[in-house]
């Protein structure tokens, strides 16, 4: 049997079709387009990371400073929530409640809820759920099918080791 080599010539070049190419992303990109949902209830709160140096300007007397302390046991279980002197032991929903009493009903531009800023002061070793639970307790809370906003100005206090003070 014998092999012939075929020479391809100059004139046989090879075309790329682009307007399919073209078609099939654009219908990839409407369909990712069209199925994208936007969660409002996710990631709903600012949070200000501590810097280095501190903030300037008068701070707000309308509402005392809340500073929130979550303690943790060595394994990292919480074993406190603290806010400025009250003590709501390990429960969440207490603290929630506080807030709410403390921000009240009113809301929009100048309201207490506008200008109320939380701190919280975490031991190093805390697990992180308690940390994401402590967020969602105080920046809201869902009734029906509403959110309803509470505190949006969450920062964070450098993580201190189990048994420091402060």
């Amino acid at each position: 049997m014998k092999i012939r080599k075929s020479k391809a010539t100059a004139g046989d070049k090879v075309e790329l079709q682009m307007t399919p190419m073209i078609d099939v992303v654009f219908q990839l990109l409407t369909f990712f387009i069209m199925s994208f949902k936007i969660v409002t209830e996710e990631g709903d709160f600012n949070v200000k990371m501590p810097i280095s140096a501190p903030r300037e300007g008068l701070p707000d007397e309308s509402l005392p400073p809340m500073k929130i302390r979550l303690r943790a046991d060595g394994s990292g279980n919480l074993t406190s929530i603290a806010l400025n002197d009250n003590s709501f032991g390990t429960s969440f929903a207490s603290l929630r409640d506080y807030i709410i009493g403390v921000i009240g009903d009113d809301r929009g531009p100048g309201s207490l809820q506008e200008t109320a800023e939380v701190e919280l002061d975490c031991d190093y070793n805390l697990k992180y759920d308690n940390v994401v639970q402590a967020i969602t307790s105080v920046s809201g809370y869902k009734q029906g099918d509403q959110i309803v906003k509470l505190v949006e100005k969450i920062k964070f206090s450098p993580p201190r080791k189990v048994g420091e003070s402060g």
